[in-house]
């Protein structure tokens, strides 16, 4: 690591103004000694790069699970002044509002007889990967209507219920949709895969709650050890792709146009009240509120399967939380003793939001904003909780996995699919996927261990880990 990076405390970095040049505020990041060991320093490059934007406030942050991206690292954080902030697509990400979310079930491991039927039963149930299409028909009303909406369009079709609303961060809805900056291009994208995760790294994937850290806790979040659970992990596919890709062309003019100097092209940005910056906004809002009815169409497939193959009520399959991962929210934080509106970017990373947070469900307000933290298809996922601490360090942030150590290129150099499938299997882990180079691709060995990672996050104080989760099979796209 460069010499000129400070280590503040066991988990705290900071990059000092300099380290490159035009840096307004210094950056941070948080990993452990471990960890630090494999920061890639192009990461560290693009921390300092976005330290460099104009509006930005107190720090440009890192989050455990940082590595090399698109204009801000994955594992980004950046808070932008409302007035004299920039909006940027690289701060957010192709695939806009990448998320997560958890369902509970009244199921145990016993209760799986035959695991390997039901995950090909839901692979069959749930298309995933490159040019999948889902079940779910949409016509281009409803597109409209979801891109406005988000989750509560879907729950009015009949795709969930009326609590899986309140358990997703906003309500499920990004405010600020604006339909005309999504493209006819966009538009065509979107329609065939709403209902469908897409490759690389999205997921779902079949669950046991295998140890619980704080019971009192889990019980708000209605999570029991032993329980058999499901987490679902996707975006906004090809509609947030695109939305990415045709505003990225506008904002690159934008920014000379309006006198930012970029030190990286992919920091592409406009100021936040510009037409063009208000364009994206609400581009990429629509995109986020597709992405929120994605997970929720996904959410319903699951159930009926669950409810026809178990014979358990729908209503008995909970939604615990749902997190975006790539977005861009208008937030209020303290800077410098003040509490003012900022433009948060969260680019592979989550939010965190403490106790007694109003935008925390009422059912959850006292235990702080639950937190979900995957793993990588052979290691533990985790559920967690947002802290004061975060809030006062991270603008209400938290990492959103574990981080690549390898690009896929390198995976595949690594394993094969078959061999990385044969050891999962041995460990009790059944996976599917559309073929052996998507498995090789995901293989646990080119991430960050997620219990390295999850044990840095509670180490800097930045979520409460409350519950492990064991990976008994997994579908990738």
């Amino acid at each position: 690591m460069n010499d000129k990076i400070r280590k503040l405390t066991e988990t705290e970095w900071e990059i000092p103004k300099g380290f490159v040049e035009g840096m307004r505020v210094p950056g941070r990041f948080f990993l452990s000694e471990t960890l630090a060991a494999s920061i890639e320093d192009g990461a560290l490059t693009q921390l300092g790069n976005v330290a460099c934007l104009p509006g930005i406030l107190k720090n440009s942050l890192g989050m455990p699970d940082i590595h090399w991206g698109y204009g801000f690292p994955i594992g980004g954080v950046a808070a932008f002044d409302e007035t004299e902030g920039v909006i940027s697509p690289g701060g957010v990400g192709f695939d806009i509002n990448c998320g997560v979310r958890m369902i509970t079930t009244p199921l145990t491991e016993k209760d799986l007889t035959d695991k390997p039927g039901l995950i090909s039963e839901l692979y069959d149930a749930v298309p995933v990967g490159v040019g999948a299409k889902s079940p779910v028909r949409l016509s281009q009303k409803d597109l409209t209507s979801l891109m406005e909406e988000g989750s509560s369009y879907a729950v009015e079709l009949g795709y969930g219920m009326k609590s899986d609303i309140e358990h997703c961060e906003e309500n499920g809805r990004l405010e600020g949709a604006d339909i005309s900056a999504v493209s006819d291009k966009a538009r065509k994208r979107g329609i065939p895969q709403c209902g469908t995760p897409g490759s690389g790294n999205d997921f779902l994937e079949l669950q046991k709650a295998a140890k619980i850290f704080d019971a009192e806790t889990a019980k708000v979040y209605g999570v029991e050890e032993g329980q058999i659970c499901v987490m679902i992990h996707c975006g906004s596919r090809g509609l947030g792709h695109q939305v990415c890709t045709d505003h990225l062309k506008v904002l690159e003019e934008a920014a000379d146009r309006y006198g930012i100097a970029l030190p990286d092209r992919q920091l592409a940005c406009a100021p936040l009240a510009s037409k063009e910056g208000e364009a994206y906004f609400g581009g990429m809002a629509a995109a986020a509120n597709y992405a929120w009815a994605n997970r929720q169409f996904i959410t319903h497939i699951v159930r009926k399967i669950f409810e026809k193959r178990f014979g358990i009520a729908y209503e008995e399959m909970p939604l615990v939380y749902d997190v975006a991962h790539n977005v861009a929210k208008h937030e209020e934080h303290i800077t410098d003793g003040i509490r003012r509106k900022v433009c948060v970017h969260r680019k592979g990373a989550t939010r965190a939001f403490a106790p007694g947070s109003p935008e925390v469900p009422a059912a959850y307000r006292a235990a702080g904003q639950p937190v979900i933290i995957p793993g990588s298809m052979g290691t533990p996922s985790y559920l967690l909780a947002g802290t004061v601490a975060a809030m006062e360090r991270t603008f209400g942030s938290t990492c959103h996995g574990a981080g690549r150590l390898k690009s896929r290129s390198g995976a595949k150099k690594m394993q094969t699919g078959e061999e990385v499938a044969a050891s999962l299997l041995e460990q009790g882990i059944v996976v599917k996927a559309p073929n052996a180079a998507a498995i090789a691709e995901e293989s646990p060995a080119v991430y960050k261990p997620s219990s390295e990672v999850v044990k840095c996050v509670a180490d800097a104080g930045l979520s409460r880990i409350i519950c492990r989760m064991k990976p008994l099979g997994v579908i990738k796209g």
